[in-house]
């Protein structure tokens, strides 16, 4: 047993932060996206209601933020030391981000000359956060510089073509979400969803959607050896036989104006994606130099963690639900005072 565990504890390390990383990117997406489309709301009592529809989640949602960083610190100490340096920047500019929007959440209701401000403070944090954390995407798929397992680059090298458009990719998803919410959430003050999901965000991301999965193959001959194989191409087929499906129903959710189709397929989208991406990337931390079992802590490290983490994520998971569960009304009648 002793022995299977240097095996074994890296791939149930990683499942914990891939799962951390997919609900904060779910949860913070759609929040995130409430403050990309803050500027453009009909009115001030709209955007009153938006920040009603979340104001009893938002704060819960970066409890993923904080155990995706902290676990891939404890974990995976090499990854952590290599990525960090390499993304200095679009870290730094995205916690300034959810900070300024953070601050201009808590402010904005209790100012009256200066709640344009606040809400100005609120759309940009929420579009820097948004940009970067694709950049930061795009960055860690593309690659970094690495020499005897350290970073070996420049201060901007996280900065490319492929980073950008990965950056209006997920700023596309997050508004996509958003809206999805904002249809499904609607409140006392804008029952019609002011913020009405329209086909050309959905457009955008199916198009995002397209060119990332061609992108990603030409970075990375591996990647593309693994996708377009013969025998892979069978195994791998549903991804995105199940992805061109969750967009067609996207489409007819909209279409039908359903109040709740459109942000649950907006989950699978965003579910089949993330997906996508492990398929390509698995089992690099660091792609394409450094794996899951190179990164790793010790096991006894991993381990001794690992007992704290069983009872953790169940508790987190519970919470979250219980209040989305309990909440779910209240936001309905604007209870954000």
């Amino acid at each position: 047993m002793a022995q299977l565990l240097p095996i074994f504890l890296p791939l149930v390390w990683a499942a914990i932060l891939a799962l951390a990383v997919f609900l904060y990117v779910l949860l913070g997406g759609y929040d995130l996206g409430l403050g990309v489309l803050f500027p453009i709301a009909p009115s001030d009592r709209d955007r009153d209601a938006m920040m009603a529809s979340v104001s009893p989640f938002w704060d819960g949602n970066e409890t993923w933020l904080v155990l995706g960083g902290g676990g891939l610190l404890a974990a995976f100490p090499l990854a952590y030391a290599t990525m960090l340096p390499a993304l200095y920047i679009p870290i730094f500019l995205m916690l300034m981000g959810l900070i300024l929007r953070g601050v201009a959440f808590e402010f904005r209701f209790k100012s009256s000359t200066y709640r344009w401000g606040w809400d100005l403070a609120f759309a940009g944090g929420s579009i820097v956060a948004a940009l970067m954390q694709g950049v930061i995407i795009g960055a860690f798929v593309r690659g970094f510089t690495v020499e005897n397992n350290q970073f070996a680059g420049g201060p901007f090298d996280w900065l490319s073509p492929f980073s950008i458009v990965t950056a209006v990719a997920v700023l596309s998803g997050y508004v996509l979400l958003s809206a999805g919410w904002l249809i499904m959430k609607p409140t006392r003050h804008c029952a019609n969803g002011p913020m009405a999901l329209r086909a050309t965000r959905l457009i955008a991301v199916a198009v995002f959607i397209v060119a990332f999965s061609v992108w990603t193959p030409l970075l990375h001959p591996e990647i593309a050896d693994r996708w377009f194989s013969p025998g892979n191409m069978v195994m791998f087929s549903p991804v995105p036989l199940l992805t061109a499906a969750a967009v067609i129903g996207l489409w007819r959710g909209i279409a039908k104006r359903q109040r709740f189709a459109p942000f649950l397929w907006g989950i699978l989208i965003f579910m089949l994606c993330y997906t996508g991406l492990a398929v390509s990337l698995f089992p690099y931390i660091i792609p394409p130099d450094i794996t899951i079992w190179e990164a790793a802590a010790a096991p006894k490290s991993q381990l001794f963690m690992l007992y704290g983490a069983i009872p953790l994520l169940p508790i987190i998971l519970g919470y979250t639900a219980y209040s989305y569960y309990v909440l779910w009304d209240a936001t309905e009648h604007d209870t954000y005072h």
